[in-house]
């Protein structure tokens, strides 16, 4: 009976929180970022980063001078 690749990983190896990888478009939409900035990430890290780089990475421009 062969097992799943899945059921073989510990807990210490799966990645945490800071090094899932998220799209970049879903990250851009769930903290409303500018299209622009959402150009610039995309540009910067492909398609795909880790949310840690993201956060680190990401700016927003306040709406209120």
């Amino acid at each position: 009976m062969a097992r799943s690749q899945e059921a073989t990983i510990t807990d210490e190896e799966r990645p945490g929180p800071s090094e899932q990888l998220w799209s970049v478009f879903e990250f851009a939409r769930r903290y409303r970022l500018a299209k622009r900035e959402e150009n610039r990430l995309l540009m910067l890290y492909g398609p795909t980063a880790s949310l840690h780089v993201l956060l680190a990475n990401a700016q927003r421009h306040s709406l209120i001078s």
